[in-house]
């Protein structure tokens, strides 16, 4: 039987999981290893990350962190790591030199690149609209589509590669192209 952890002592025994904790997360106080992703979701965090930089140096509002640790439910501990969590509130970088934190993201961003996490979902959507989360963006590379869940709402809007998807009302001016999150660099063709 595996003893219980909380957050914070995830957070010190973390390097000692398989590869070095890189792709673990903490469901129910237990350590829990995912499959490491493949080379497109890189490709989509270096599109999200070039879309969220240009919206921040257009609008000054807020700041991503990618792979932060969510502390997302308590007694026992879970702690989530999505692709992205931005941020508005508070002081600027607050949050990206933290491995982990309390804060809640105004919008959260899931990539859903292993079967893992395509089979986790349904409940990682339902833990983050618990915790607070106004904006759950998931990017789906095998369809090629994205899906965004605003809090208040059961349902999912989905949007084809063909069309921009929004992160409102918490981040009314932040509109990406979908096509563009699958798009390989130059370099890489």
């Amino acid at each position: 039987m595996q003893r219980v952890m909380t957050a914070q002592q995830f957070v010190e025994q973390r390097s000692e999981l398989p590869d070095a904790g890189q792709w673990a997360e903490l469901l129910r106080g237990v350590p829990v290893s995912l499959a490491a992703p493949d080379l497109e979701h890189g490709t989509i965090v270096l599109n999200l990350s070039k879309a969220l930089s240009s919206y921040i140096h257009r609008t000054l509002n807020g700041y991503a962190c990618f792979d932060l640790g969510l502390h997302v439910e308590r007694q026992p501990d879970t702690v989530l790591f999505p692709a992205v969590s931005y941020f508005t509130q508070g002081e600027r970088f607050a949050e990206a030199d933290r491995e982990v934190t309390e804060t809640v993201p105004d919008l959260v961003v899931e990539l859903l690149t292993t079967s893992e996490r395509r089979g986790s979902i349904h409940e990682r959507v339902g833990v983050y609209l618990r915790h607070g989360v106004q904006v759950l963006w998931l990017i789906d590379p095998i369809q090629k589509v994205a899906h965004q869940i605003q809090q208040g709402t059961s349902t999912s809007r989905r949007f084809e590669s063909s069309e921009q998807i929004t992160a409102s009302p918490a981040l009314p001016d932040l509109i990406v192209p979908v096509g563009t999150l699958f798009e390989q660099p130059d370099w890489a063709q």
